[in-house]
């Protein structure tokens, strides 16, 4: 397989890294990767997070395994144990349904690795059009808040939402970030400040909670955020929280936008009701731990609900910025995104 190289994820000569993004900002740790249970611990444990780039990892290790003298079977087992990590994010079934695909060929190892090489090129591409359709939204002087991390570091590319700000940035040079902080994790003030800092682009972290004031005092004016799934009627799963923000911008009157690649559609999904949505581990909720230490508060018995994900309806979204060009609602309600796939 050919080097591949991203900011948090590598292929070098015959070597799969994955850049620690629990330990981010304070801490830069590379893992080697060359087992089935440990890409799938770095799953689990966010360590490896980010709808595309979750997909890239496991089709580079199916690869890889691939190249080392796997057997079909094992490789079989290799993908529906990877698959099953995250049941929330789509573009990892997309990636384990086109090694699948491969794996049907005679000369399976040759077709898995074409595909895995295939699927992280084509991320990249996605990226860069899913910016540059964005970047046309944003004016110079915006406001724009964002949840998560949608940049580089969740992609092979330069990200999703956070790509299309990188655009804009980089084409009117005059843009400011609201980042929420995105509990209970961290993904905003960890790994979006992280990326915004190296760009150097001007923000601001807030607290979650802070969103509603700063859009009262007239403070933002767009909000774009990424996906993990997109229904065929346009409703989206995406880091909880997101649609709180939905609801704020709607009363508010703020232009809301969903970034994601038509990967992250799933058009047999007909609505955000039917999107599974992910229970983590309630020790994420009752304390934080990472480069810092860990710090508990709350009893350790505490009765926890933590939800990876929230669903934002689509007649909450003003459009969907997809790799092939940007939808508003009366596209998506004749069916657009369904015709994509």
């Amino acid at each position: 397989m050919q080097n591949l190289v991203a900011s948090s994820l590598k292929y070098e000569n015959g070597t799969l890294s994955v850049l620690n993004q629990y330990l981010l900002p304070h801490q830069q740790v590379w893992h080697e990767c060359n087992s089935v249970e440990a890409m799938k611990e770095l799953i689990i444990s966010l360590k490896i997070r980010g709808a595309p780039l979750i997909g890239l990892g496991a089709s580079l290790l199916v690869a890889h395994l691939a190249e080392q003298g796997a057997t079909k079977a094992a490789l079989t087992d290799a993908i529906n144990e990877l698959e099953a990590t995250r049941p929330t994010a789509v573009n990892l079934m997309h990636c384990m349904a086109a090694l699948r695909e491969a794996l049907k060929q005679s000369d399976f190892v040759i077709a898995i690795v074409a595909t895995a090489e295939r699927l992280f090129i084509e991320d990249i591409e996605l990226c860069e059009r899913m910016a540059t359709f964005g970047a046309e939204l944003i004016n110079s002087g915006d406001n724009i808040l964002t949840h998560c991390n949608t940049g580089a570091l969740a992609t092979a590319g330069i990200g999703t939402a956070l790509g299309v700000i990188y655009k804009a940035q980089q084409q009117h040079g005059n843009v400011h970030v609201w980042v929420d902080e995105t509990r209970p994790l961290l993904q905003g003030g960890r790994l979006t400040a992280f990326e915004l800092e190296r760009w150097k682009i001007p923000y601001t972290l807030i607290c979650d909670n802070m969103a509603a004031s700063l859009m009262a005092a007239g403070k933002v004016d767009k909000i774009v955020v990424g996906a993990d799934r997109i229904a065929a009627n346009g409703d989206f799963a995406n880091k909880v929280g997101t649609y709180n923000l939905a609801v704020l911008a709607h009363f508010h009157n703020i232009p809301f936008y969903v970034v994601a690649p038509v990967t992250t559609l799933d058009t047999h999904t007909i609505c955000g009701n039917d999107i599974e949505i992910e229970q983590r581990n309630s020790a994420e909720v009752r304390g934080v731990s990472g480069s810092f230490g860990e710090a508990l508060w709350a009893p350790t018995n505490a009765n926890v609900y933590n939800p990876a994900f929230d669903v934002t309806p689509a007649k909450l979204v003003t459009g969907w910025v997809l790799d092939s060009g940007i939808y508003d609602k009366s596209d998506v309600e004749s069916g657009a995104l369904a015709a994509l796939k």
